[in-house]
């Protein structure tokens, strides 16, 4: 970092510039030193970074094995998609299912007599609507006992059990209508009127005396001939792990089975996550001896021992298990190339799938499988308290004691050039007096040699 001088008016000696260029001298060295402390460092920062980024994305792209997911991934096809449909998670299991939907899960709907339109008076007195074992009373007087009006208080209640109010207009006159808001036997309602003229009385409902525009029901179907029932068209206690959404009356199969396809995705990604982590090691730990290049973690004994512990355990073969089952990653299609990175066979996988499964899911996701004791590894080295991490911090660390190093170095300078530019400026002083004196006594000098011709 440079130090400026104050500019001083001088007849006899540039101050600024002889300061200014005794201060680049002396600290030419030392700034030199630091900016190359400052720039490896730096380096280092930045090479640990992307060290550790490439473990962590390969721990990223090795996550649907080490939990497993990507061996508990279903594939659902139902035979007639205008009927159901079919969802899974994680606890379905392999299996084809008949379903024949007879019923469909409905709201009860109820519409009154008609009135002449939606302002007319119905009547005063006590509505009680109930939906099961809920209800609600609402009181109509003559100041707000239209239509309308009834509507809204219906659903602006806030004890309403469940049913929403709309007034529909036919050309017999204006109706309301009743519309349970969920679907099924059990969430029928029911509307009674007491008290009052008795007009309220043309409001009233009940499903076990009178017809409602929509009848409540439960979906009824069966599964291979089990017969199951629901409140709402979505089921998801009738098959374990499968929900099944129930779209019109009718038959269809739904067919479930392993998604091979997610392991084999899973083992692409954690080679291609693997290959790029050998190509982020290489690059660092490189030596190019034509351009005369060196990699900012050339003969790094971490970084070296921490690559090795990982293609060991990509290239370990377990021991035991059933004759013929896969032990090693190269028995699935993962196999190491000259250059360290790794090549993959998917039909190796494809086969060892369909005739090992459970070996390939243990060799792969369980307990001691090769994903969980990388993943295992891999959080070891770049946790909060992991070599890396503490590498990092060790390395933010001296940074800041070369910022300290840096900003002390520069007020020694400002200082020094401080007390330079008092010294020359002295200096500078004390030869303008002489030069003053000089051609004083210069002066005299002629005066006296010429009275003396």
């Amino acid at each position: 970092m440079a130090t400026t001088t104050p500019t001083l008016g001088s007849s006899s000696i540039d101050v600024a510039s002889i300061v200014s260029n005794l201060v680049a001298n002396k600290r030419a060295a030392k700034d030199k030193q630091l900016s190359a402390a400052v720039t490896a460092n730096t380096t280092q920062i930045s090479a640990v970074g992307n060290f550790t980024s490439s473990l962590t994305s390969l721990q990223s792209a090795i996550k649907a094995l080490t939990d497993g997911t990507a061996f508990t991934t279903q594939k659902t096809s139902v035979g007639d998609s205008t009927i159901l449909s079919a969802t899974t998670d994680a606890t379905a299991q392999p299996g084809s299912y008949n379903i024949v939907v007879s019923k469909l899960a409905t709201a009860q709907k109820s519409t009154s007599t008609a009135v002449t339109d939606a302002k007319t008076a119905v009547g005063t007195g006590t509505l009680t609507v109930s939906v099961g074992g809920k209800s609600m009373n609402l009181d109509i007087d003559s100041s707000a006992n239209a239509l309308q009006d009834i509507r809204d208080k219906i659903n602006k209640a806030s004890d309403n059990p469940g049913v929403s109010a709309a007034i529909v207009t036919g050309s017999d006159g204006a109706h309301l209508v009743l519309t349970s808001t969920a679907t099924g036997a059990a969430n029928a309602f029911t509307v009674s009127a007491s008290g009052g003229d008795g007009g309220l009385s043309k409001l009233a409902f009940d499903p076990a005396t009178d017809t409602a525009t929509v009848k409540a029901q439960d979906a009824e179907f069966t599964i291979d001939g089990t017969a199951a029932t629901s409140a709402t068209n979505t089921v998801a206690t009738a098959i374990d792990g499968v929900t099944l959404t129930l779209a019109k009356e009718g038959t269809s199969s739904v067919n479930i089975t392993n998604d091979t396809s997610a392991v084999t995705n899973a083992m692409q990604s954690m080679v291609t996550a693997y290959n790029s982590f050998i190509s982020t090691y290489q690059t660092l730990t490189k030596y190019d001896a034509t351009n005369n290049q060196v990699g900012a973690l050339i003969g790094d004994a971490t970084v070296m021992g921490i690559k090795s512990q990982v293609s060991t355990l990509l290239g370990s073969q377990v021991a035991g298990g059933a004759a013929g089952a896969p032990k090693s990653l190269s028995d699935l299609g993962v196999s190491f190339q000259v250059d360290g990175t790794l090549k993959f066979d998917s039909t190796k996988l494809t086969k060892a799938l369909a005739t090992n499964p459970k070996d390939t899911q243990n060799l792969l996701s369980g307990t001691n499988g090769l994903a969980p004791k990388l993943d295992k590894l891999i959080t070891g080295w770049t946790s909060s308290t992991g070599i890396l991490t503490q590498r990092t911090a060790n390395l933010n660390t001296k940074a800041k004691d070369l910022s300290d190093q840096q900003d002390a170095y520069d007020l020694q300078m400002t200082d020094y050039t401080t007390r330079l530019t008092k010294q020359y400026t002295a200096l500078d002083t004390m030869m303008t007096k002489l030069s003053s004196t000089s051609s004083y006594l210069q002066q005299q000098f002629d005066a006296l040699t010429n009275s003396n011709k």
